[in-house]
């Protein structure tokens, strides 16, 4: 008989999980849809009560954004621009219900390869932390995500937040989309980015692309191009070398063919944007 538990601590939230795999459950924005018309018989745990995953926190290293986080949250947070992509993407995500609902960390852990919080996070360089009974562990969000739907948290884990460093330099992050129409879609395709700029000039690019791969992919050879580059400055034209990494396929919302061009565009757009 499938069990609900709501536990109130940290401590007991890892002593369900080492004691058998459950559904963790934070905003339910993913879970329940996918569960319409079907009985639910998962062994739930719900994390909603656990207040040290609530709060957003800032040290010297950088910032902590917990497990309870939701969008938002997160867009009423006093964050630097280096925020300024992610917080883009929370204003894309859903309706405002969903916004209000669901949670930074429960969007990665879905693992869609069209989830709109990936790319942002991988240009920040985010880190997953991951917390059981015997310890805590920091994976890249590029070692987490590991396929459509598939990431590498153990069944006794539980994702307890996320961390970006802060840079080393002054840094302003982007976000474009495009989908089948302005809101309430999902990503035919998208790229989040991080500018660190020095002395006028790009000192350093992080680019990533979401809905073209089973996984959201960086962009090195665009970052390194992007390098050196000053605000105003005609920007390189986006060739096959750059969206390399990218492997879009056909479905529904458009063809490979389709989504390589888009993507070019995307790029483009958000890099101006992000540099005028």
């Amino acid at each position: 008989m499938a069990s609900y538990l709501r536990p109130r601590e940290m401590e007991q939230a890892l002593r369900a999980l080492a004691a058998g795999p459950r559904v963790v459950l934070a905003g339910g924005t993913d879970y329940y849809p996918a569960r319409v018309g079907r009985p639910l018989d998962d062994d739930i745990l719900d994390i909603t009560a656990i207040d040290a995953l609530a709060r957003i926190e800032e040290d010297e290293a950088g910032w902590r954004i917990p497990a309870r986080c939701t969008w938002t949250a997160l867009l009423a947070a006093r964050l630097p621009p280096l925020f300024d992509g992610l917080k883009a993407a929370s204003r894309e995500v859903g309706g405002v219900q969903v916004q209000n609902t669901g949670t930074i960390c429960g969007n990665l852990c879905n693992a869609s390869p069209a989830a709109d919080g990936v790319p942002n996070l991988l240009a920040l360089d985010a880190e997953v932390e991951l917390a059981s009974l015997a310890g805590t562990r920091l994976l890249p969000v590029s070692e987490f995500v590991l396929g459509n739907r598939r990431t590498a948290r153990r069944p006794d884990e539980l994702v307890a937040a996320l961390r970006v460093g802060r840079p080393a330099r002054p840094a302003r992050g982007a976000f474009a989309k495009l989908g089948a129409r302005r809101y309430l879609v999902i990503s035919i395709a998208m790229a989040g980015a991080v500018f660190e700029v020095e002395g006028g000039r790009v000192a350093a690019a992080r680019v990533a692309v979401g809905a073209c791969a089973p996984v959201a992919r960086r962009l090195p050879a665009l970052e390194a191009r992007l390098v050196g580059l000053r605000p105003g400055d005609a920007l390189p034209a986006t060739g096959a070398e750059d969206i390399a990494p990218l492997s879009p396929i056909d479905d529904v919302r458009g063809t490979a063919a389709y989504r390589r061009d888009a993507v070019a565009t995307l790029l483009r757009r958000m890099i101006e944007g992000a540099l005028t």
